[in-house]
């Protein structure tokens, strides 16, 4: 379909971007820890706020189509078929979120709270070698985890931005304010389960179509669902959620 190969271009054109130094630093959890360290928010501290400002209307939208290590991970189930378990193993992300924000904030309480603003706060000049670095280190953690534990395992278990998109989602879910999320248009379904096939979560859409709701805290928004239903009865919309 047209739209996942607008969606996948985009993914393409996110990872070619994150190779830039300007652009991985903007999403690097370190900095942040090491701006708040010294009283500084960063750029890639504003960045994550926009990451959760934009749940809120998105959902989690940017893992599928602008996530730079979602298009591994898309390329990586071209070739890995197996099916991430999902379950209670998905707690494993909001463990490493949870920490990571607790560092965050014990960074912050030492040096006093924030005191200045620089959103460009450590992006200087990078050696060529960064650059491969980042890309091998990018595949060294998804690869493997593709590999052990099934497709888009990353977004699964341990993704660190996940978490925010996740709590956007939700308090837009209980708000019901016009957002972007899946709806059924009619009760059609023939029970292919090709939605399930083409799920890159691994996802029981099916079932959910079933229930007749499309909520859930790991889909991402990729529409693959949507492109793939033979009748058409799951839609995208832009409406108050039901």
């Amino acid at each position: 379909m047209k739209r996942q190969k607008i969606r996948k271009s985009l993914l393409f054109l996110s990872f070619l971007l994150f190779q830039i130094r300007i652009v991985h630093l903007f999403l690097s959890p370190v900095l942040i820890i090491v701006g708040t360290s010294q009283g500084i928010i960063t750029g890639s501290f504003a960045i994550f706020i926009l990451l959760f400002l934009s749940s809120l209307y998105f959902g989690r939208a940017f893992c599928a189509w602008l996530c730079p290590g979602a298009a591994m991970q898309e390329f990586c189930s071209t070739f890995i078929h197996k099916k991430a378990t999902g379950g209670k193993y998905n707690r494993i992300k909001y463990v490493i979120w949870s920490l990571w924000i607790g560092v965050i904030v014990y960074s912050a309480v030492r040096a006093g709270g924030y005191r200045s603003l620089d959103l460009f706060y450590g992006i200087g000049p990078g050696s060529t070698a960064q650059k491969y670095i980042i890309f091998f280190g990018a595949a060294v953690l998804i690869v493997p985890t593709t590999w052990l534990w099934g497709k888009w395992a990353l977004c699964h278990y341990s993704c660190f931005i996940a978490p925010f998109l996740v709590i956007g989602t939700q308090m837009k879910d209980w708000g019901k304010w016009p957002s972007l999320h899946l709806q059924i248009k009619e009760d059609t379904c023939t029970q292919c389960e090709l939605c399930d096939q083409h799920c890159p979560m691994s996802l029981n859409v099916s079932e959910m179509v079933t229930a007749g709701s499309m909520k859930n805290s790991e889909c991402i928004l990729c529409g693959n669902c949507v492109d793939g239903c033979p009748t058409g009865i799951i839609q995208y919309s832009f409406s108050n959620p039901s």
